[in-house]
């Protein structure tokens, strides 16, 4: 099988030699076959909730490979089957309160993307793609709307849960050596009644992430393996109605027009390489994709939406180039969506991802269609970025242009790196630059900057420092900005303790942050914030976080909350504590709570929120979340209500037949937004979708206006010609 003395304590001195089989494998969940009993068993460590110990449970995973697929069989032994955790049947459904399987693939072994495959006792299935090393200070770092073609079987009988994953090399992008193909893997088993997590390669305690970490995946050989060329070819069909309300001469009537929906498209994806992918769409449609959440916003800036339209999401951060926070360069929904998320129709499009050589190549053009006083415009971006130094380390560079048929563009240029100096201290440099129409000259003032120096674990002493900065007139056409014209600096120092095999904690953390916003025109402080931040990881699973902080801001002009609630110029000083809390995964009613309390501006504020979750079974879950915010301000006699009420539904027949129910309610402005859909996806690429879509205008009567309507069908069917590509 292989040399597994280095594989178990994570390094990559070895490269382990997996099992190529000649023999079928009947993807049935019974591991019957003569093969696997051949095989010899990773060997597994407990990662959480105690690093180091053997897993409590008997756990047998076995990697194995023919010249097509990526073979994977699991034995998940479990002395109490009835603790099992099967929460859902939906695709791309399963989450932290399931049992699972996992497979990550670091297919181009660059130690800083892969791909993730899932699976629950249900047999249900979730992929993903990992980015950033694994690193986030926010959620997961994962694209959980990546979606590619491979197959499972799963059993359960009274000794516990059993598996086979079948994933085709041609959904996988890689780079073969005539035949030999190295890649990264890790592999695991979560039990969610325990919150106990066995891996292989052993992954220590020390990062937040550490489960999706590619850097330090065990590196496998592949032999034998060579490049496909498959060709996809999915036309789809869209039929439906749409009523809107009428406008008759006096305004509006109460009746509706009703308008029919007739649109035929098509989406092509070609393998030009084994690593190089060519992506091709003609009269883009995103119907079946969710309505955003809505948000309160109490803040000056922007909120910010993710993307959620799976055209944008293969290797999707290979685009990446943030420059602060959530600013970035390219922001994907300015392309195809109006400012308030109305779909843009997109006449197509090509986009072209993967590896040439040694550099990761991303490219993309989008045209739109012209809409009220928009035209029709060009979207196009250009990444490259190579690996450095060492294995860890990457420069590349961004070039994004944005031109209307009206004459109006906007070009941006950047250049990043991210080195990794000493163990895991990275430095990270980002620059980048915009030209538009009056302002197409070399001029700094359309510039940003950002340096970031961090210690990318959790044990021990850790540290972040930031220094940001931007030009009054930077401006990416197609990126996302919060602000501009200022200097920011950010420091943060802690120290994260693992207690141990006696301790209720799995670990915690203590931080000392601070954070200030200083205006390039006159150097005066526009925000700043600065306390402490305590983190909590129970081992029965959750999570703690309380920040609690003195806060400065500077107010040129008055800050409208609401019509009738503002803050107007000077400058405040206040307090305010944040609480986020997460109850454990293995339960079937869970919850999330957060928090905002404590002074705002000249008054105060209260922002609570209760996110509760109750998988009734694999077949039923129900989800909720309700969002209180008050502001007062006394000295004014001014106030602020609103409230967010959101339920989701979510059912499944079996893993093919799903519906999912959302609607939502905004207090702020008085809107409803109703969203069913009903899928059947009776294999990957094929789908059957029914859509009903209805936004409600409630402001404050007792009649409720009907502000749109859709009903819609739209069906998706893949067509797949795979051809062997010669060897290079």
């Amino acid at each position: 099988m292989g040399l597994f003395a280095d594989a178990v304590i994570g390094q990559q001195s070895t490269i382990m030699r997996l099992h190529r089989i000649d023999q079928p494998i009947k993807l049935d969940g019974v591991l019957d076959e003569p093969v696997w009993a051949e095989i010899e068993p990773l060997p597994l460590v407990m990662s959480s909730p105690t690093y180091g110990a053997p897993p409590t449970e008997r756990t047998e995973i076995r990697l194995a490979y023919d010249e097509n697929y990526l073979y994977a069989a699991g034995a998940f032994y479990d002395s109490d089957p009835g603790g099992v955790r099967a929460n859902t049947l939906t695709r791309d459904g399963i989450n932290f309160s399931d049992d699972r399987f996992a497979i990550i693939l670091d297919t181009f072994n660059d130690n800083e993307n892969a791909l993730g495959f899932v699976i629950n006792p249900a047999g249900a299935r979730s992929d993903f793609a990992v980015y950033n090393d694994g690193e986030s200070n926010r959620g997961p770092p994962l694209n959980r709307s990546w979606d590619t073609f491979w197959d499972a079987a799963v059993v359960r009988t009274e000794e516990g849960w059993f598996a086979e994953v079948r994933i085709p090399f041609s959904s996988l992008r890689f780079q073969d050596d005539e035949g030999r193909v190295i890649m990264g893997v890790i592999t695991w088993r979560a039990i969610a009644r325990k919150n106990e997590v066995v891996t292989f390669p052993a992954i220590p305690s020390k990062w937040r992430w550490g489960l999706y970490k590619p850097s330090i995946a065990q590196d496998v050989l592949l032999e034998g393996v060579y490049s496909r060329k498959p060709l996809y070819v999915t036309p789809y069909l869209l039929g439906g109605v749409q009523q809107t309300p009428f406008v008759g001469s006096n305004g509006l009537t109460g009746q509706l027009t009703t308008d029919p929906t007739r649109e035929i498209g098509l989406d092509v994806k070609y393998s030009i390489t084994s690593n190089l992918t060519l992506d091709v769409t003609l009269n883009t449609d995103f119907a079946q994709v969710e309505s955003d959440d809505e948000q309160i916003n109490l803040t000056r800036f922007s909120l910010f939406f993710p993307e959620k339209r799976l055209f944008f999401q293969e290797r999707a951060s290979i685009f990446e180039f943030q420059t602060g926070q959530q600013s970035r360069v390219f922001y994907s929904r300015r392309i195809g969506l109006t400012r308030d998320g109305q779909p843009l129709r997109i006449y197509g499009g090509v986009r072209l991802i993967g590896r040439i050589g040694n550099w990761d190549v991303g490219l993309l053009d989008m045209q739109t269609a012209p809409y009220e006083s928009t035209p029709s415009e060009n979207f196009g971006v250009l990444r490259l970025r190579r690996r450095v130094i060492n294995e860890n380390s990457y420069v590349g560079t961004i070039f994004t242009s944005r031109l209307g048929t009206d004459g109006r563009f906007n070009y941006v240029y950047g250049v990043d790196g991210i080195i990794r100096v000493v163990n895991d201290d990275y430095l990270t440099i980002t620059w980048a630059q915009s030209f538009e129409n009056g302002r197409s000259r070399w001029d700094p003032g359309s510039g940003r900057l950002r340096l970031a120096w961090d210690k990318r674990s959790d044990r021990g002493l850790f540290y972040r420092a930031r220094l940001g900065w931007s030009g009054a007139d930077y401006n990416p056409g197609i990126g996302f900005v919060r602000r501009k014209d200022f200097t920011r600096l950010v420091g943060a120092l802690g120290y994260g303790w693992y207690p141990g095999r006696e301790s209720l904690l799995y670990k915690m953390s203590l931080t000392l942050r601070a954070a200030a916003f200083v205006r390039n025109s006159d150097r005066s402080i526009e925000t700043a914030d600065a306390g402490p931040e305590l983190r909590l990881n129970p081992k029965i699973g959750g999570f703690l976080r309380i920040y609690a902080s003195t806060n400065y801001e500077s107010i040129l002009d008055t800050f409208r909350i609401a019509s009738d609630a503002w803050v107007p110029p000077g400058n405040y000083q206040f307090y305010k504590v944040s609480m986020f809390f997460i109850s454990p995964f293995g339960y079937l009613i869970r919850a999330r709570v957060n928090m905002d309390a404590g002074e705002f501006y000249d008054g105060w504020r209260v922002t609570f929120g209760l996110s509760p979750s109750w998988s009734i079974s694999s077949h039923l879950e129900v989800g909720g979340e309700y969002q209180i915010n008050r502001v007062r301000f006394p000295g004014r006699n001014q106030k602020f209500d609103a409230d967010i009420f959101r339920l989701r539904l979510r059912g499944n027949l079996d893993t093919r037949f799903s519906m999912s129910s959302f609607i939502q309610y905004n207090s702020a402005t008085q809107k409803i937004g109703i969203n069913v859909r009903f899928r059947y996806n009776p294999r990957d690429g094929n789908d059957l979708y029914l859509v009903y879509n209805e936004n409600l205008d409630v402001n404050g009567s007792d009649a409720m206006l009907v502000e749109n309507r859709t009903v819609l069908l739209k069906l998706t069917y893949t067509f797949q010609q795979p051809f062997r590509m010669p060897l290079l």
